[in-house]
């Protein structure tokens, strides 16, 4: 039965529809976690970069026959590696060091499809995204990243405070700096890595950033940011594919769509209150 045809409660009866729901909903509360950090470091970037560079993984995985995110996973983590130590040896900006590596990556993806047309065959899929594909693996492997990726914020939450507010202030006091970038990083790759089957990868930087910088203009605290950032996204990535099954449109666009209207909501709820989200203890302001 297809989703063009079959009634939409008729759709969230079948497995690999309630498979795609609990897939957007661990995804989009990964996506918005891990966005709340990356927004206010600075470090969105990173998850367009690594988007990008997704598909020469995914190309390597179908050309050898492999489960493309059993291949994505630790290209995106080896990436990430290879970024961050090149952003920090060099004298170049981040963001000219990831443009060029990035569109490199995507060039050489391209270069290798041109060349076998049969990687290239779910060439759409993998730009804007099949939520509807999404495996049993592909699931467990999110659930276990969000519990490790909650336990490490919820563990490390003093030195991410610093770290927003002020890195040197940080750095004077002791914390890690560097690690714990490095950690952000690596956890950033794998959660973009996990998150290309909902949304593409064209639209994975949307679907990291736009949550969080919706959740940005409402929270209170720090705390209230990132859970209301996660939930968020959780939340727009369940309505996006909701969306998609009803009118028949692609997954990643429709969540990415949807998000993009709960930001703009915030944007007007914020201005009508522009003295509600004010700084608090812990929480570095709307300037910070």
């Amino acid at each position: 039965m297809s989703a063009q045809s079959a009634p939409l409660l008729l759709l969230l009866g079948l497995p690999f529809m309630q498979r795609a729901l609990l897939a957007g909903l661990l995804s989009g509360a990964l996506g918005g976690l891990l966005g709340s950090v990356a927004v206010l470091r600075q470090l969105s970037f990173f998850s367009d970069a690594l988007g990008h560079s997704a598909l020469l993984g995914i190309t390597l995985g179908v050309l050898l026959g492999l489960d493309p995110t059993l291949v994505l996973v630790p290209f995106a983590v080896l990436f990430a590696l290879l970024v961050n130590a090149l952003v920090q040896r060099s004298r170049l900006s981040a963001d000219a060091l990831l443009n060029i590596i990035y569109s490199s990556s995507l060039a050489i993806a391209v270069l290798v499809l041109s060349r076998f047309p049969r990687a290239g065959g779910g060439l759409q899929q993998l730009l804007f995204g099949d939520i509807l594909g999404v495996s049993w693996l592909d699931l467990g492997l999110m659930a276990a990243m969000l519990v490790v990726t909650v336990f490490g914020l919820v563990l490390n939450r003093r030195a991410q405070i610093l770290l927003c507010v002020d890195e040197p202030l940080a750095r004077s006091r002791g914390i890690a700096a560097d690690r714990q970038r490095l950690l952000f990083v690596v956890a950033l790759a794998v959660v973009v890595a996990l998150s290309i089957k909902a949304v593409g990868v064209l639209l994975i930087s949307a679907f990291v950033v736009i949550p969080a910088s919706a959740a940005r203009l409402l929270a209170r605290s720090f705390s209230g940011y990132q859970l209301l950032a996660s939930g968020l996204g959780a939340l727009g990535a369940v309505l996006g594919l909701l969306a998609s099954a009803a009118f028949n449109l692609p997954s990643g666009p429709s969540v990415v769509l949807v998000q993009l209207l709960g930001f703009l909501l915030a944007v007007l709820v914020s201005a009508c209150g522009r003295s509600g989200p004010a700084a608090t203890a812990g929480w570095p302001g709307r300037d910070g």
